[in-house]
């Protein structure tokens, strides 16, 4: 379909000769004589771009424009003016028109002004269109999860998404941590603004300073010319900081100040730069030790643990596995073109039973394979990995053993010590990390 245009001109040669050279461009051309004609047109229909002239019996250009702005920030216009009115031009530039031709007007340059007006505009559809899908992804709604745990988190992170405060998230790997900071920035009164998030362990200690502050031209070797850090691209918006405990200690201090202060000085720089960031902070490690034994500072983490949200393993919300295996089976299905509808019962009970050291992501990564290598459109037990169809083996065998609760916890311990880490072994068996070492102790295993 051809794309609309209005022409609003008095002088009728101009008008005319206009609308000849862009109806031989293609467009679909209509005009107006004056400012009032052509908002009473406006109020009935749309137009993908008008070009009004500054100087208009009535209303001038510069008055058509504000109102059209006023109805539709989006609306892309384009000013003629004449030599003797530039200063007129810049006005209307500030105004918010596109941009602006002298007169008289050369015919290749109004084609060419038209064709990248038109090309702005179709880019700011499509990233109002793609801002939309991303609210839409990121709605408390498609937050999976019917768990009581779930549920408590969510109520939460509706309540604190506007605020201001600092948010801190706590949970394994894949647990998904970085989706509830997305949705706290996609519900929040800066989701029109950048999110950006930052894996702390993934960029080199010697580039991230760098990376999260910028620097200045000569700052180091290498620094050809002065570059922006992530923190400053950020302003306004908010920074997602995963894997905060394995920020090193001269860093922690550099974030503190900016937590502080909010402020930040690039690497090399003399001035400091405002910034206006609201911080959700995540990580897998027990930030408590880490303060404890002296790699994390203390003061850093009163500081951003304002809020503290914690996000349960999968397999403390066993009720939510089959509403992720249905959603993860319609994602899958739709990106890799398989017809996919269904999982037999039999291998949803291994996914059930299975203990999810990986987490969602795990659970994620297993349905996509599945769907890989499926046929007639079920997911079946032969399609799920090995170590996901013996997971049954030790509840079933404890269970039939009729196994006292020391010698369960024994039996416990010895199989999944190489599967988990202290803390996590310790939370699954509802009991400290000193008391899990001095049960070790006790009992003679090893943890090697």
């Amino acid at each position: 379909m051809a794309e609309k245009l209005l022409i609003v001109e008095d002088e009728e040669t101009l008008r005319e000769s206009l609308e000849r050279v862009l109806v031989r461009e293609g467009y679909e051309v209509e005009s107006a004589v004056s400012a009032e004609t052509a908002l009473k047109i406006v109020e009935g229909s749309s137009y993908d771009l008008i070009i009004t002239d500054i100087i208009l019996p009535g209303i001038d250009g510069i008055e058509l424009l504000r109102k059209i702005r006023e109805r539709s920030q989006d609306q892309v216009v384009i000013i003629i003016t004449a030599y003797g009115s530039l200063e007129t031009a810049v006005e209307a530039l500030r105004a918010g028109a596109y941009d602006y031709v002298v007169k008289p007007i050369i015919h290749e340059e109004i084609k060419q002004i038209v064709k990248n007006a038109l090309k702005q505009r179709a880019l700011q559809i499509e990233n109002t269109l793609l801002k939309k899908q991303i609210e839409r992804q990121y709605d408390f709604g498609r937050i999976i999860g019917e768990s009581s745990a779930m549920h408590k988190i969510l109520a939460e992170v509706k309540k604190i998404a506007d605020a201001r405060s600092n948010v801190l998230l706590l949970g394994e790997t894949g647990t998904g941590k970085e989706l509830i900071a997305r949705a706290v920035h996609f519900n929040s009164n800066r989701a029109d603004k950048p999110f950006i998030p930052i894996n702390c362990s993934a960029i080199p200690e010697n580039l991230l300073e760098s990376e999260l502050f910028g620097h200045v031209r000569g700052a180091f070797t290498g620094a050809v010319a002065s570059k922006k850090g992530l923190f400053e691209e950020a302003n306004y918006g908010t920074v997602f900081l995963d894997e905060i405990g394995d920020l090193s200690m001269a860093l922690q201090s550099k974030l503190l100040r900016a937590l502080e202060d909010h402020e930040i000085r690039p690497v090399g720089g003399t001035q400091s730069i405002k910034v206006d960031i609201r911080f959700i902070f995540a990580t897998n490690k027990d930030i408590d030790i880490s303060v404890k034994e002296g790699r994390f500072r203390e003061d850093l983490f009163y500081r951003i643990n304002v809020i503290a949200i914690k996000l349960p393993p999968l397999r403390e919300r066993k009720e939510d596995i089959k509403l992720l295996v249905r959603h993860f089976i319609q994602k899958y299905s739709n990106e890799l073109g398989k017809t996919v509808n269904d999982i037999d019962e039999a291998a949803l009970k291994y996914l059930t039973a299975y203990h999810w050291p990986g987490n969602i992501r795990e659970l994620q990564n297993i349905i996509e394979r599945a769907i890989l290598i499926s046929e007639n459109g079920v997911i079946r037990v032969e399609h799920l990995p090995e170590g996901v169809k013996t997971v049954e083996s030790f509840p079933c065998q404890t269970l039939a053993d009729k196994l006292s609760i020391e010698d369960y916890t024994k039996a416990f311990i010895r199989k999944y010590q190489h599967e988990f880490n202290e803390q996590q072994l310790a939370d699954m068996l509802g009991i400290t990390r000193k008391s899990l070492w001095e049960k070790r102790k006790r009992w003679g295993i090893n943890k090697g």
